[in-house]
């Protein structure tokens, strides 16, 4: 599967880790691709955080453990600067706290280090085309997650959203950003943002990833 952008041009993409072993290594990956091309690297936070604000790519890869500034705290800089680009967290850490806390801060996905090359593109890809993505063996550790902080009082209600705020979860639980869920609805992002934010509430839940995990869990994405 090849990437394809409304303008036909490769999707860019960052990289902020302090390993310059693991950047050379990403590096040479992203060269073979013709779809993704990298436009920026740094193994330091601040210079990342800069970087991405001013460059403005598709997609940041950011380490979650550095030194200074760690990955959680770059990536709050991030949105609070209102960087709009796609955030993947690439760590060592399958710690559940590590993965909420991220997904929590804003990420669109999780990845770990270990993975195999051809996954990592694909998966790059997917990100780039707004969708979430995480490493599948920290799916089922999501979802354990999710149901340990989620107290019986409070179980989400499918039966108090409306029917939008339905096809809106539906559509989260397919991993789709916000501006994708706004074309295929064929509503602006602004109401998509409005939406999301309702249904979060209403379900009780902290974030849309632990609504796009409680709407496969209860098979409400399809």
């Amino acid at each position: 599967m090849t990437l394809t952008t409304a303008n036909d041009t490769p999707a860019s993409l960052m990289i902020i880790d302090d390993h310059p072993l693991l950047r050379r290594g990403v590096i040479q990956l992203l060269e073979l691709e013709d779809d993704l091309e990298l436009v920026g690297e740094t193994g330091d936070p601040e210079e990342g955080i800069a970087l991405a604000l001013k460059l403005e790519p598709d997609l940041v890869l950011l380490d979650l453990n550095m030194p200074g500034v760690n990955g959680l705290e770059a990536l709050r800089r991030l949105r609070e600067a209102n960087y709009s680009g796609r955030v993947v967290m690439f760590t060592v850490s399958n710690h559940e706290d590590d993965v909420v806390a991220a997904l929590r801060n804003g990420a669109d996905g999780y990845l770990l280090k270990d993975m195999e090359p051809e996954d990592m593109v694909r998966q790059l890809r997917q990100a780039a085309l707004g969708r979430m993505v995480i490493s599948e063996s920290l799916t089922a550790l999501l979802a354990e997650a999710l149901r340990n902080q989620r107290n019986a009082p409070t179980t989400p209600d499918i039966h108090s959203l409306t029917l939008r705020e339905r096809e809106i979860l539906q559509q989260l639980a397919g991993g789709l950003s916000n501006k994708l869920i706004a074309r295929k609805l064929d509503i602006t992002e602004g109401t998509v943002k409005v939406h999301v934010k309702h249904l979060l509430k209403k379900l009780n839940l902290r974030s849309r990833v632990e609504a796009a995990v409680w709407a496969v869990q209860e098979g409400i994405d399809h």
